[in-house]
């Protein structure tokens, strides 16, 4: 699994102790943990559908907690307010949900 990401300045967000980044590259059938605050939940939601590719912008990485961890990833990403969120629709590959 590849990682590469490409950090920016700190977004001046209160709270956050962690990096930020504009992009973070993963290998393919590669998964990583995704983190949103509740508060930011609804605004996020009609973007996230199984079996979709998305390209997501302005996002925080921290280290993937031991406790409630679903993959074997080390990190993590969190959403934060500048997040945004798009869906890869041109020529992108069908996802068997099936594995």
């Amino acid at each position: 699994m590849s990682l590469s990401a490409s950090p920016v300045p700190q977004t001046g967000v209160p709270g956050i102790r962690h990096s930020t980044f504009e992009s973070l590259r993963l290998g393919r059938n590669s998964v990583i943990h995704g983190f949103i605050p509740a508060g930011c939940a609804n605004h996020y939601m009609p973007s996230l559908k199984a079996g979709s590719i998305l390209k997501v912008d302005r996002f925080a990485v921290a280290r993937c907690s031991s406790m409630y961890k679903i993959t074997d990833h080390p990190f993590l990403i969190r959403f934060i307010s500048p997040t945004i969120i798009d869906e890869v629709i041109t020529d992108a590959p069908e996802i068997n949900l099936q594995s």
